[in-house]
């Protein structure tokens, strides 16, 4: 049974959190070189209790949070998922699970079912099995993720795969698309490496070259021709890397302005990457998610354009793209309030192009890379 909501009033110039990402855990048996998640991950706080994702959803729900994405880490980890689906579906949201489908079972795939839940993303390392395995640190993952997808489109889900591509497998972007195809896929996401956290670390050894990346892309070009002369149903979204565009993307739809990140252990973000920022953002424990959202330091510090310097400021794109991303900008040069080096604009763009030209001559094998764990976790947050 579905609650009545209260009526959203909004504040003036402050967009609505319509889209409420829930990282449960920052727990995962995989290691991917180029997850999303803060290097020093393995020395946060406590994880949020059942009942406190529970306050989250609902002060959520009542600002207007209409689709809630519930990932990690590998959010399967967590026992007590299909409770948080239960009650996110109660208080009327759609719902999402990102999963790379470890710890997936055909059990748990109906009881998700029972629970409400709308919508499951796997994602894949790559095509090829032993490239799979040795960048998620499994033996196991590449069968289980075939099963889990198989079993996933039985149960009746939208097929929706996602492959984080690279230097490493982006080459062979025409079997990664087969086998989606073989898996009957609905939906499938070709989402080249954007370089923030642990794949910003490993970025040399990660971001393709531009002659990779324009290879990949008209493949793919040839196979949407295909399938929309066959009037397949399969949709392929390609989506390019920062490094290789003269202008930034409008990140999340401008800081603050759509998206609500809460972490596993109740920090509030702007964007799933904002946490390696100097900024000390609001935790849920300690104020509820509508001053988070609407007075916080950390959730207005960067919204609308008063904050830019120039050139952002006085720019006519400003409005499209907010300046960029401020995590990029902060990563790249130090300082977030500058424009996002990825803008052929900025003062800072030789730094996506000195980028561009190191992949050119990169050589960094897989075996080199950095791997997500623990243990590297630890020892980058001692540092």
């Amino acid at each position: 049974m579905q609650l009545p909501q209260p009526p959203v009033v909004a504040k003036p110039n402050v967009g609505l959190p319509l889209w409420l990402l829930a990282e449960v855990t920052y727990r995962c048996p995989l290691q991917c070189p180029y997850c999303s998640n803060p290097l020093d991950f393995a020395a946060q706080g406590r994880e949020l209790t059942t009942a406190q994702w529970f306050k989250v959803m609902a002060e959520a729900r009542e600002m207007g949070a209409a689709q809630i994405g519930f990932s990690g880490g590998e959010p399967l980890v967590r026992q007590d998922l299909a409770e948080l689906i239960r009650e996110a579906r109660r208080l009327g949201y759609y719902t999402n699970l990102i999963t790379s489908g470890i710890g997936l079972t055909e059990a748990r795939i109906a009881e998700f079912k029972e629970a409400g839940l709308d919508h499951i993303q796997i994602s894949f390392q790559a095509s090829d099995e032993q490239v799979n395995n040795l960048l998620a640190g499994s033996k196991k993952a590449f069968a289980q993720k075939l099963a889990m997808a198989k079993a996933v489109k039985a149960h009746g889900y939208p097929m929706v795969l996602n492959f984080v591509t690279h230097r490493h497998n982006i080459d062979r972007i025409d079997q990664i698309i087969d086998l989606c195809l073989a898996l009957e896929a609905d939906f499938v996401e070709l989402a080249t490496c954007q370089f923030y956290g642990w794949a910003e670390r490993n970025r040399a050894g990660l971001l393709p070259t531009r002659a990779q990346l324009e290879r990949a892309e008209g493949i793919t070009n040839e196979y949407r021709a295909r399938l929309k002369a066959e009037n397949h149903p399969c949709k392929l979204i390609f989506v390019t890397p920062d490094y290789y565009e003269e202008r930034p993307k409008a990140c999340m739809d401008g800081w603050a302005k759509l998206f609500l990140t809460i972490t596993p252990d109740g920090t509030a973000l702007p964007c799933h990457g904002a946490r390696q920022m100097p900024i000390a953002f609001p935790n849920v424990k300690e104020q509820d998610l509508r001053h988070i959202w609407y007075d916080s330091f950390g959730f207005n510090v960067y919204r609308g354009y008063d904050w830019m310097p120039e050139p952002c400021r006085s720019c006519d794109e400003k409005e499209k793209d907010y300046g960029g991303c401020r995590c990029q900008a902060f990563m790249l040069t130090g300082d977030a309030r500058n424009a996002d080096p990825v803008c052929a604009k900025s003062p800072h763009h030789d730094l996506i192009l000195a980028a561009r030209q190191e992949a050119e001559t990169a050589t960094q094998r897989i075996e080199d890379l950095q791997f997500r764990n623990e243990r590297n976790s630890r020892l980058i947050a001692k540092a």
